[in-house]
C-alpha cells in the first residue's frame, strides 16, 4: 500500500522539492502552503507522516504540531520539522509540541529519504 505524506511549506520550491524527492521513492504526497492549508487537508484523509516547516504564515508549524496532535484521527501521526531553524530551545519546543524528528534546512534528499523510510517504513 502507498503511503501518504503530507508535506507542508511555505515556499513552493519546497514544497515541490520534497514532493519530487519523496514521489521518486514511491510516496504518495500531498502539499500544504501553512498550518491552516494543512488542517483543511486533515479532514477526511489519513497520512502516515507529515513533514512541516516551522515558519510560516497564518500558522507556524509548532502551532499546527500542537494542532494535530489534538486531533483523534492524528494524534499518534508522526511529524518530522525540516526548517532553517537549528536553535536547541526551538528543537525542544518542537518536540514538546510533539514532533519526531528535525530537519535542518537545507537537506539532501538521501537524508530527508532515510529519516522518512525510518518514521514511515
Amino acid at each position: 500500500m502507498v503511503k501518504s505524506i503530507l508535506a507542508v511549506d511555505d515556499s513552493a520550491t519546497m514544497r515541490q522539492t520534497i514532493a519530487t524527492t519523496l514521489e521518486k521513492e514511491g510516496y504518495n504526497v500531498l502539499l500544504a502552503n501553512d498550518g491552516k492549508d494543512a488542517i483543511s487537508k486533515l479532514n477526511g484523509n489519513r497520512f502516515n507522516l507529515i513533514i512541516t516547516d516551522i515558519n510560516m504564515p497564518n500558522m507556524d508549524g509548532i502551532t499546527l504540531i500542537k494542532e494535530i496532535k489534538k486531533l483523534a484521527s492524528h494524534k499518534f501521526t508522526p511529524i518530522i520539522v525540516l526548517s532553517t531553524e537549528s536553535q536547541p530551545e526551538k528543537k525542544e519546543e518542537g518536540k514538546t509540541a510533539g514532533a519526531t524528528g528535525w530537519i535542518i534546512k537545507p537537506f539532501k534528499p538521501e537524508q530527508l529519504i532515510a529519516v522518512v523510510k525510518k518514521v514511515c517504513p
